[in-house]
C-alpha cells in the first residue's frame, strides 16, 4: 500500500488478479442504490470458462455463460488507468431475478421497485434486455405489472 492513495484495496486486487471479473448481484446492487445493504462480500462474475484467482480479497465468485457475460457490462474506474467491470442496473436487475432462487425474490422487487422510482428509467429498456436471460423474463414481467 501506498500512503496517501485512496482508493478501496479489495477491488484493485480485483482488478490486477481478475481483469475480465465484473461487479454482479448484491455488490452492483448496492453500487447502483437499489438496495440498503452492504454485502459482506464482493460478488464478482467471471466467464465459465475461466478460474478464479486466489484473493486476500473477500470475494464471492460466480460463472456467468460466455454469450450473456458482456450484456450489460460497463466499466468502474477504481484508481488512475485501473478499472474493474461492474454490471448496470438493469443487468443487475435481471441478474437478481434471474438467481432469485439463491437470494430471494425480496431482493429482485425491491431493487426493481427503487429502479423504477428513478428518473429515466425505462421497463422497455429493462425487458429488452432480459430478452437474453428466458429464465428471468416472465417472473420479471410479472412483477412489473403488478408495480406498474
Amino acid at each position: 500500500m501506498r500512503p496517501g492513495i485512496q482508493a478501496d484495496w479489495d477491488l484493485i486486487e480485483l482488478a490486477i488478479r481478475a481483469p475480465d471479473a465484473t461487479l454482479c448481484l448484491t455488490t452492483a446492487l448496492a453500487r447502483h442504490g437499489l438496495i440498503d445493504d452492504i454485502p459482506a462480500t464482493i460478488d464478482a462474475a467471471l466467464p465459465r470458462n475461466q478460474r478464479s484467482p486466489r484473493m486476500t480479497a473477500p470475494v464471492t465468485w460466480h460463472r456467468f455463460d460466455q454469450a450473456t457475460f458482456p450484456i450489460g457490462r460497463e466499466t468502474l474506474p477504481i484508481h488512475g488507468e485501473l478499472s474493474v467491470g461492474l454490471y448496470s442496473p438493469e443487468r443487475s436487475i435481471i441478474d437478481a431475478f434471474r438467481l432469485r432462487h439463491l437470494y430471494g425474490q425480496e431482493l429482485a422487487v425491491e431493487a426493481l421497485r427503487r429502479w423504477l422510482a428513478q428518473r429515466g428509467n425505462h421497463p422497455t429498456k429493462l425487458m429488452a434486455m432480459c430478452r437474453g436471460f428466458p429464465t428471468a423474463e416472465p417472473s420479471l414481467r410479472g412483477v412489473l405489472q403488478v408495480l406498474l
